[in-house]
């Protein structure tokens, strides 16, 4: 049994270097808890990453928690999941901060083109990893390619199309009668307490912004609200709605902002999600300078987080007979194809605004996909994209050595 001490240092060692996004940090706990101390069984790890699959949220990040909860109780789950968290936290802060002061000078957008350049680059690769394992199975490609269109070409919101995989998957299976099996020991009280406190929680900061009368702080919390419940399939597929949603329909941001914040995202340790940290706070600083941009960015952390929490200390005691319900497996697995649509839609929509200077929509009733001008193509962009695809991908280097490679090439050639 690990103590308290050896929870905090292990974890704060995990959160300082979990580069990589969600694979790289799931093996990093595999070989610090299993491996290395032996504080889980290969069964148990396994089992675990399973049912942080099930959930919303980040699933290396929840996987975090669920070893600590597993380890030393919800107080356990704190420290571990509070620390993967915390590292990248601060870093991303540090960044929206500097972004929003200096991000409109030419230097910093000569840097921040290579940037976005990788971008493409990484979402692509993350589009190739996730189809080779889920066109496999049958009907996949075809929920697939209509999530694609539903978002692509009707702008349908994405919660209705992960609901609708979602619905399809559950009555693809027949329904079996679970096993029985002994949920996990977890206290009486924290068993009573768990759903309440949480949820109050979690709703606190909005109920307080709401009577404030903050109406920007309320607004992006009930997003990133939304946003925290509808998350599965990771946070590329949860960064098209939150464009679509922060770009398109609000405003909040441009294009651009959008493609360098996941950038810079991914420079960081910690989940990949924390990008929604620095859409908070480039939305705050615009309304309201810094300390509007601080408060943004707590609250954006607050709501994403807090139930990530909520879904392990709720759920984990019943991991077994989760895992054990085939409609359920069949509808994460129809979730799951779904996303491929989602990350392709993603893929394509930061591929046109970087790529190309102009965009237009051509007129075809319920039909309004996005189409390129291609005499506004940007030669640079173009280029730095493929040496990011060719860096990532048959030079195997790694994700912060190609983003500062494409950003020095970018900032150089801008001097020119």
């Amino acid at each position: 049994m690990a103590s308290f001490s050896q929870l905090f240092l292990t974890f704060l060692r995990i959160g300082l270097l979990s580069f990589g996004g969600p694979a790289a940090q799931i093996a990093l706990l595999h070989r610090e808890i299993v491996e290395e101390r032996g504080w889980l069984t290969e069964r148990q790890y396994l089992q675990a990453l399973s049912f942080c699959m099930l959930l919303p949220g980040p699933e290396a990040m929840q996987l975090a928690t669920w070893v600590g909860w597993r380890l030393r109780g919800m107080p356990g789950g704190l420290i571990a999941g509070g620390l993967f968290v915390l590292p990248g936290a601060l870093v991303i802060a540090v960044l929206a901060l500097a972004y929003s002061s200096y991000g409109a000078r030419p230097e910093v957008a000569g840097l921040m083109l290579g940037v976005k350049a990788t971008v493409i680059a990484l979402v692509a690769q993350a589009l190739l990893k996730l189809g080779r394992k889920v066109l496999t199975r049958p009907g996949a490609l075809i929920i697939a390619l209509t999530a694609f269109a539903a978002l692509y070409v009707l702008h349908l919101p994405f919660p209705l199309v992960i609901a609708c995989a979602a619905l399809l998957g559950w009555l693809s299976r027949p329904a079996t009668p679970a096993p029985e099996v002994a949920p996990l020991p977890a206290p009486a009280t924290e068993r009573l307490w768990v759903w309440p406190l949480w949820v109050t929680l979690w709703f606190a900061p909005m109920v307080v912004a709401g009577l404030a009368g903050h109406t920007l702080l309320y607004d992006i919390g009930m997003l990133f609200s939304k946003l925290a419940i509808f998350s599965f399939g990771g946070a590329y597929a949860v960064l098209a709605w939150l464009a679509q949603e922060a770009v398109s329909a609000r405003g909040w941001l441009e294009p651009a902002q959008m493609a360098d914040a996941l950038g810079l995202a991914e420079t960081t340790p910690g989940p990949l999600i924390l990008v929604t940290q620095f859409v908070g706070m480039i939305t705050g600083f615009a309304a309201g300078g810094w300390p509007m941009a601080v408060a943004a960015g707590a609250m954006v952390l607050w709501v994403t987080f807090i139930p990530c929490f909520l879904w392990i200390f709720a759920f984990a005691p019943h991991l077994e007979r989760l895992l054990a319900r085939p409609r359920l497996q069949a509808a994460l697995e129809a979730i799951t194809a779904a996303v491929l649509g989602v990350i392709a839609n993603l893929a394509l929509w930061f591929a046109l605004h970087v790529l190309f200077g102009e965009t237009w929509q051509p007129a075809l009733g319920p039909l309004a996909p996005e189409l390129p001008v291609p005499t506004s193509l940007r030669p640079l962009a173009l280029a730095l994209t493929l040496l990011a695809a060719v860096l990532l991908g048959p030079l195997r280097r790694s994700v912060p050595l190609t983003l500062a490679l494409t950003a020095a090439t970018s900032y150089a050639v801008s001097l020119y």
